[in-house]
This record gives structure tokens, C-alpha cells and sequence, in this order.
């Protein structure tokens, strides 16, 4: 959870990735990246509101379209839980 997690937040803020994604950035008016060297600080997985339900709390740095880096960022990212064929496949929600 910690990796896809990770992996949604960097495709929302700098962009890379969004293809792995298509359910949160291919519709109209996904927000354009904003932010370059974007690192994790920190991250942490819990489960949510309900057994199909997670929350992945995430702690980052970037520098934002006018070069300042700033640290200590928070995301929070929920994912849902859904079975095809019996195998158990986590999609994030959007925010």
C-alpha cells in the first residue's frame, strides 16, 4: 500500500507516472503537475473506515513552480479495495 501510495502521489504532483493512473488523471480537468524533485520523507498504511477500505498518510518534499523546496508536505490517499476473480485489487480514490 505504502508503494502505490507513494507511486499516486508522484504521479499527482510532478506528473511522472500519471499513465498507471488513468482513473485519476485522465479526465478533464486533472490539476497540471506542479512540483519537481519530489522525494517521500515518510509513509505509513492503516486500514480505513471499513475492511475494503485504506489510508495511506504520506510526509514529502518538492520544489514547487517557483524553485522553493519545501519539506514536511502532507498527502493523504485513499484506496478502495475490489475483488475480480478472487484476486484482491486496490484502486485509489480521487481527492
Amino acid at each position: 500500500m505504502v508503494a502505490a501510495g507513494r507511486s499516486v502521489l508522484i504521479a499527482d504532483v510532478s506528473g511522472l507516472g500519471r499513465t498507471r493512473w488513468p482513473q485519476l488523471f485522465a479526465r478533464q480537468g486533472a490539476v497540471a503537475p506542479a512540483f519537481s524533485r519530489v522525494r517521500v520523507q515518510a509513509a505509513i498504511a492503516r486500514r480505513g473506515s471499513s475492511p475494503d477500505e485504506a489510508l495511506v498518510h504520506l510526509v514529502w518534499a518538492g520544489a514547487d513552480r517557483g524553485g522553493t523546496y519545501s519539506d514536511g508536505r502532507i498527502t493523504d490517499i485513499t484506496f478502495t479495495r475490489t475483488s475480480k476473480k478472487g484476486e484482491a485489487i486496490w484502486t485509489p480514490l480521487p481527492s
